[in-house]
């Protein structure tokens, strides 16, 4: 089987949700004797070296195509035609869209593509995965409620062109459908992690308890809620909270008991911390399916997240709290649940999280039932 992978960049050249699943998806397609050409975008200074982040039996099956993200400028809607052009120069860099046996497009990198499908271009069956449809979730601010409302129609033609429409699940599906996806075209497929991230014990509870956030600062991951509560419970609770990513300091808290780790790539050191806190903490108003929540629960942490996006299908009470977002009372009141949780459950749901993982999410599983996913459309 080949397979077209049409992408706006590869993690750790472009850093995303996205990106990150493009590479994991290239690479266990690959693991799985499946030939991918991935087009995607590199700048000049990375080409040569993306062929280096996977193995030389990988390497085997995976064809790498360095398109470029043009620069426009900068008006309200400039992203949107950066997007399109975008998928236009990928349209050009396919000699033979027939040399394929299916396309899988990450979010609007087939635009150009479903255009020209719709005119009347016969292609393979192609799928397509808007991953967290942020654009139809709440927002915080009028400007994001504004840019989201310019998004819309565009990611629902894209959607209705596709052959099939590829969800994380949870209520991503529900949004799909509530713009007139058949259900039948909806394909649930979760998120994926690699086994390697899985500990081999649960570490022991830490006192005063470890608390985790990993994310960069922007208004839909939820800081500025977060912050308020941690301000709240600091004179009163014995606990540490530790921040990775670029928060900026004009918003840090100052306190002995707050830590920031900064940007974090080394995935060693990345797992490290992980290992050495005991909840993870998740408070965004819109998400996908969080790669950060997979690297927590393989870690053996519990969670405390928002019931946004498909969170709910890795997220319940057996491993954490599922709370309302934009909740500061029900962040503060999850919080304190879990200071004053025993060692024994909260114990228990540090071992449900990394159970869940072994069962539903490591890459191994997600890669088997994409294929299988694909085979009945072709």
């Amino acid at each position: 089987m080949k397979i077209a992978l049409l992408t706006d960049g590869i993690y750790p050249y472009v850093i995303g949700g996205m990106q990150k699943h493009s590479y994991y998806l290239a690479k266990y397609l690959a693991k799985n004797n499946i030939y991918v050409t991935v087009y995607h975008y590199l700048s000049n200074t990375e080409d040569t070296g993306v062929e280096k982040l996977f193995s030389d039996e990988e390497d085997k099956y995976i064809q790498i195509i360095a398109v470029d993200f043009p620069k426009v400028v900068n008006f309200p809607g400039h992203y949107l035609r950066a997007c399109y052009l975008y998928s236009k120069n990928i349209l050009n860099a396919i000699d033979n869209i027939h040399d394929f046996d299916f396309i899988y497009v990450q979010g609007f990198s087939g635009w150009k593509l479903f255009e020209a499908k719709q005119n009347g271009l016969n292609t393979p069956p192609v799928g397509v995965n808007f991953h967290g449809l942020e654009m139809f979730q709440k927002s915080k601010t009028l400007r994001q409620s504004l840019e989201k409302i310019m998004f819309r129609p565009f990611v629902n033609k894209n959607l209705h062109s596709a052959d099939i429409c590829l969800s994380l699940g949870g209520k991503l599906s529900n949004i799909i459908y509530s713009i007139g996806i058949n259900f039948t075209k909806i394909h649930d497929i979760a998120n994926g992690i690699e086994n390697t991230w899985i500990s081999p014990t649960v570490k022991p509870i830490y006192r005063p308890i470890k608390f985790l956030f990993v994310g960069r600062y922007e208004r839909r991951k939820g800081i500025e809620e977060l912050c308020s509560v941690i301000n709240k419970l600091l004179p009163e609770f014995e606990f540490e909270f530790n921040f990775v990513g670029s928060i900026p300091k004009y918003v840090q808290i100052k306190a002995p008991r707050v830590r920031y780790w900064g940007l974090i790539k080394d995935v060693e050191k990345l797992q490290l911390i992980f290992k050495q806190c005991d909840v993870l903490v998740c408070p965004s108003h819109s998400e996908g399916m969080p790669t950060v929540i997979l690297e927590g629960m393989a870690s053996g942490l519990a969670v405390i997240a928002t019931d946004v996006g498909a969170v709910s299908e890795m997220v319940s009470e057996e491993n954490g709290w599922l709370i309302s977002p934009g909740s500061t009372h029900q962040l503060h009141e999850a919080l304190i649940d879990a200071i004053h949780a025993s060692d024994q459950e909260l114990m228990n749901k540090k071992i449900k999280s990394q159970s869940i993982v072994r069962e539903h999410f490591t890459w191994d599983k997600v890669i088997q039932k994409t294929i299988a996913t694909i085979e009945s459309v072709i």
